[in-house]
């Protein structure tokens, strides 16, 4: 039986999330490597609530759908897994399911500019459930304090400087359509490698975007200091060349003392909104119809 547009927008979702925490991006979380307190079957299951929820996108609203997965993930692994994801996956779902031949960005547009308070004030409650690392306090719209509805696109303007999910509702997803989704298809155009795609595309967010998780967690000197690491591994080739595949490895380990500390968490995020981004505008077959030879995954094994 055929699937609804809203099934194959729920699939892909499931997809995007299960290759992203699959590929071996130093820092994160991977098929590799744990953390002490998330595992890797974590996001394989927080992979599946997203698919789950994202079934609802055309009778849904988005800031219902974030908070719905937000609360089932907790439900289901008892920890923040997917809040950013859910936060840029839900946007994008929805003006999937728009249609016509505009492109998905402007139907991005479309769907942001219809957010009304009442979804501000889910999104609120979900990243309040979510309890994300590093988040401090604000002056006007503080999620702390702020109860009832809420203008969500003037509060994500307020955070846009030291929160990269928020630079991307108030740019109509520049990030996702001008970085990520360009340097993904342009690695799996010319390797077929999905795995060594994934990997570049966040060397490249990365290179370009300081993480704003380190920034909240460890401060923005120590932020742009991994950017300029992953820059010089990119020049190197990253997971395309022998040199960046080896620098990769050492680098994982660095990344992963001090407790994680400087878990490039909101590049992984943009990472997966990319691959999201890419199947809903070419289809899950992009990604996955021409293999290509694995050229990360045995050298990073293991890398903690």
């Amino acid at each position: 039986m055929a699937m609804s547009p809203s099934e194959r927008v729920a699939l892909a979702a499931e997809i995007a999330c299960l290759l992203e925490v699959s590929a071996p991006k130093p820092g994160n979380v991977t098929r590799f490597a744990d953390f002490s307190d998330t595992r890797y079957i974590d996001f394989l299951a927080s992979a599946a609530v997203i698919g789950t929820v994202l079934r609802k996108v055309a009778r849904a609203t988005t800031g219902s759908l974030i908070l719905e997965v937000v609360r089932e993930t907790a439900r289901a692994v008892g920890r923040n897994t997917n809040l950013g994801i859910a936060l840029l996956f839900a946007p994008l779902a929805k003006a999937a399911l728009l249609g016509g031949r505009r492109s998905l960005r402007t139907r991005v547009h479309a769907v942001l500019a219809s957010l009304t308070p009442r979804d501000g004030q889910k999104v609120y409650e979900a990243i309040r459930l979510a309890n994300p690392g590093g988040l401090g306090g604000a002056g006007e719209f503080d999620v702390r304090t702020t109860r009832g509805k809420v203008p969500l696109l003037p509060a994500m303007r307020l955070a846009m400087d030291r929160d990269s999910i928020a630079r991307e509702y108030t740019t109509n997803f520049e990030i996702t359509f001008t970085i990520g989704s360009p340097a993904l298809e342009r690695s799996m155009t010319a390797s077929g490698d999905a795995e060594a795609s994934i990997v570049q595309t966040y060397l490249t967010l990365l290179s370009r975007l300081p993480d704003s998780l380190i920034a909240r967690k460890c401060g923005d000197r120590e932020a742009k200091r991994v950017s300029q690491q992953a820059g010089a591994i990119l020049a190197d080739g990253g997971a395309f060349t022998q040199e960046g595949r080896r620098r990769l490895t050492s680098w994982d380990r660095t990344l992963r003392k001090r407790g994680n500390r400087l878990n490039p968490g909101t590049t992984a995020d943009l990472t997966a909104a990319a691959l999201f981004a890419v199947m809903l505008q070419e289809g899950v077959e992009f990604l996955l119809k021409n293999p290509g030879k694995s050229s990360t995954g045995r050298q990073l094994r293991g890398g903690r």
